[in-house]
Parts: structure tokens; sequence; C-alpha cells
């Protein structure tokens, strides 16, 4: 389910950023591979008490409030948004290399939640232009996955996960609704099929937050819901999602999430500042607290086996004894 394609946007024909995207392309394509199937993961689940060490090195610089969204892990450096709550939530994509140097690699992306495509290129969740949309890190170049549904505009798109074979599944909650004019009635979760056709894959979640896949792409996870939040699972069948089952229920405030390459679900909790990890039958095995706001997890680092988690102007990571997704 890692780093998967979907359609490439149009690069910039320089040798510097031929030569940086091949580069990318072919770390997705590793990171992918580590996680194609459940039967060749080798990797030893979490359990009990985890440890998060907080990154000293990646502390916010801004004065005014805000959050890390959306870790994406790309070649050796993590990759994720930062934005503030002033009017329309500035934001910008921020790159931890693996030296611990923090850079600004997109200045203002209007963005929430990362993922990656095969072509190294980024997919968003841009509360700025109430779309989806794809980031070439080598140019800066922004071109648009998703922009309607029903004639209007989305939300805030929140959260992404994307398919092997390029489709695109993601949230679209309120949370960031107000950063520009327009929005759905509801707020839902949605699929982009590889033609750029859009369809409803459930209205019925309140804030619908983090997404992801199970190894096999045979399952959708989605949670959301607030303070008595939920985490469902639709299971896929011919590439369509299923009517979705509730796998975990009474989650505080539930926000982003990673899967391992066993399946294990890792949700974090916005408010009580938790990382709960769940095995595929919805069995807690795992958790850890830090100690600011939680709100999304991915696994990177030179072997594949760190989690990252983003919170409110903070990074920390896990070490553990598995791989897992990229974003």
């Amino acid at each position: 389910m890692l780093l998967l394609s979907v359609a490439g946007c149009e690069q910039k024909s320089s040798q510097a950023s031929a030569s940086s995207s091949v580069a990318v392309a072919s770390s997705a394509d590793a990171t992918m591979s580590s996680m194609a199937a459940g039967a060749a993961c080798e990797g030893v689940a979490p359990s009990g008490d985890l440890t998060a060490v907080r990154i000293e090195a990646a502390n916010t610089t801004r004065t005014e409030p805000g959050l890390y969204e959306g870790p994406v892990w790309i070649n050796d450096s993590l990759y994720f948004s930062d934005f503030v709550f002033s009017e329309g939530f500035p934001s910008r994509i921020q790159k931890l290399d693996a030296s611990g140097q923090m850079t600004t690699a997109i200045e203002d992306s209007g963005s929430n939640g990362l993922a990656v495509d095969n072509n190294g290129l980024l997919v968003a969740g841009t509360h700025k232009y109430k779309s989806v949309s794809r980031y070439n890190l080598v140019t800066g170049e922004r071109t648009s996955v998703a922009q309607t549904f029903n004639g209007n505009v989305f939300n805030s798109p929140n959260d992404i996960a994307i398919t092997e074979d390029g489709i695109v599944y993601f949230t679209d909650p309120a949370f960031q609704t107000a950063a520009a004019p327009g929005g759905q009635e509801k707020t839902g979760v949605y699929r982009v099929a590889l033609d750029g056709t859009v369809t409803l894959v459930d209205d019925t979640i309140s804030n619908p937050n983090g997404i992801t896949l199970s190894p096999n792409e045979d399952v959708l996870y989605v949670n959301g819901g607030g303070e008595q939040g939920v985490l469902r699972a639709y299971a896929i069948v011919d590439g369509q999602p299923q009517a979705g089952k509730d796998l975990v229920t009474g989650i505080n405030v539930p926000d982003g999430m990673a899967v391992d390459c066993l399946g294990n679900i890792y949700l974090t909790e916005h408010l009580t500042r938790k990382l709960r990890v769940f095995n595929p039958a919805g069995e807690q095995i795992a958790q850890a607290t830090v100690d600011a706001n939680l709100t999304n997890a991915a696994f990177g680092g030179p072997e594949g086996t760190t989690l990252f988690l983003t919170g409110a102007g903070a990074l920390w990571k896990i070490d553990l004894a598995i791989t897992g997704s990229a974003y």
C-alpha cells in the first residue's frame, strides 16, 4: 500500500530534477516491497508500554500555536506539514534529514495529511485549496488530484491512503473548513479512481480523520467521531470498499494512523496524547503516551523500523522491531 503511484504530474525537465525524482521513486519502490504482503513480514509486533522519545531538533520555531501533521518518510528524510491556527491555517512542509537538521521543503503548501506516490511526488490534503493536491518536492509544482464532488469543493481534506494501482482514498472533516470559501454539506470519506472520478465511501462518521489500508489492501480503515470516536473497517472487494463495520469504539478524539507489515494499526488519540496499537481483530496490544497533543504516525528511518509521531509543534520516535507504512 505504500508510496503508490497515481497519474504523475508533469515535471520540469532539468537533469537535477530527473536525478532526484529517480532516487526518490527507487526509495518508494523499496519501501513498498517491504510492506507488500503480510506473509513476507518477519517483524515482531510491539506489546505493552512503548517509550516515545522527543526529537528536540524538530521542536517548533513558530511563536503562534499550531500542529505538525502528516508525517511521511521519503528516501532518508521525514517530511511533515506544519500549520498554525491563525486565519487560513497557513501551512508549510518541513523536512527533517538524517543529520537531524530541519529545513522548509515547501513554504506555502496549505497542507495537512501527506502521502507519497511511486513517482516520489507528495499527495497532500490541502485545506488552502479545499482539494487533494500533488506536489513535486524538487520543483515545488502543485497539481490537483481531486477538486470537487457534486459540483462543490471539499471542506478540508485531511488524511490520505493510496493503493498500489493508484486509487486515492481521503477523509474530509470540517476542522479547517474556514480556510477558504465553500464546502460539502456533510463530512465524508472519498475514493478517487484512476480517471479522477470521485465517489463517496461514507458520510456517517462525524469528522472522519485518520485513514490507512491493510498491507494486502483488502481493508480500508478510517477513524473519527470526536470524543466518542470509532475505528471503522471497510472490506475492499474487486477494488470497491464495502459497508463499514466498527472495529473499535470509545476512542477519545482519534487522529492519524499507520499500519505495520503484520497489519497492526497504530492510532493516535489527539487530546489524551496517546498512541494505541490494535491488532487486525481490534484488540489493543501496545500503547505509548507523549507530552503534547498527538496528530499522526509513520514508519521510517534507515531500517524502516522507527515509528515517528507528530503533534503540537513536536516530533517523537519509537524504535520498533517491525517495518510499516511510510505515511
